[in-house]
């Protein structure tokens, strides 16, 4: 999950008509002409059609989804939030044709970036929302329905004032063991050390959860191809953080 700034949807506000602040924020910007024909012509088949509430990228009440009927099949769930432009996604779908996959993000150009590449690469094991992550986890999927939550360098909201934005927190921790099933795993990963030791803080505080790892930090996780937004934070110098705990 790459520090992107997604685009906006219609006329509405992130944070209009929601109780709780949300980990994004949408801003202006534009798709490339190829961006919109591959949106155009195949959203349908990667993107899930999940009805609104009020706030843009809510979720609507009620509005539920059945992976088995997403997939047509029944295999390990892996989701991912924030996808981005997709690499890590991709990449894993490539690799594990046998799993199942579902990305989530707000940021329509990076969601027609991956349409593109998955046409290419002819993917059936992968599917996208457009919607809060979060709602989708705790409103949308059937509770134990998921095998691994992906959150890979979500945004840091660095300044202090903003760290209440932080995606990664009590309550996100709540949803996530709500949405996985028992011995399920939540990997994290991020270049900002604050953020590295916040989540850690929180998953090891988290009722349900347990550390699958020894030591201070997680292995880098094998299963997350090397990118070159995280290519480029290691050249700064910035130590790349996993995290990754079993839902006990």
């Amino acid at each position: 999950m790459s520090h992107q700034q997604p685009l906006p949807h219609k006329s509405f506000d992130p944070g209009t008509f929601r109780d709780k602040p949300v980990s994004f924020v949408r801003r202006s910007g534009r798709m490339t002409p190829s961006q919109e024909r591959a949106w155009e012509q195949h959203h349908a088949k990667y993107v899930l059609d999940i009805p609104h509430g009020r706030a843009a990228t809510s979720v609507a009440d009620g509005a539920s989804g059945d992976p088995e009927r997403i997939f047509g099949r029944t295999a390990p769930l892996v989701v991912e939030v924030g996808t981005g432009q997709g690499h890590a996604i991709l990449h894993a779908a490539e690799q594990q044709p046998d799993t199942n996959f579902l990305g989530v993000e707000v940021f329509r150009a990076g969601l027609a970036r991956t349409i593109i590449r998955a046409e290419l690469a002819g993917l059936r094991n992968l599917r996208l929302a457009e919607v809060n992550a979060p709602e989708l986890l705790e409103n949308y999927l059937p509770a134990g329905s998921v095998d691994e939550v992906w959150v890979f360098f979500p945004d840091p909201w660095a300044k202090a004032r903003h760290h209440k934005r932080r995606l990664v927190s009590a309550d996100f921790a709540r949803i996530v063991a709500t949405a996985l099933r028992p011995g399920g795993v939540l990997r994290l990963a991020t270049d900002w050390e604050d953020y590295a030791e916040h989540m850690r803080e929180v998953l090891d505080a988290a009722p349900g959860f347990a550390r699958d790892f020894d030591g201070e930090w997680a292995p880098r996780f094998a299963g997350r191809v090397l990118t070159a937004f995280e290519k480029k934070g290691a050249d700064k110098g910035r130590a790349i953080r996993d995290l990754a705990y079993r839902r006990a």
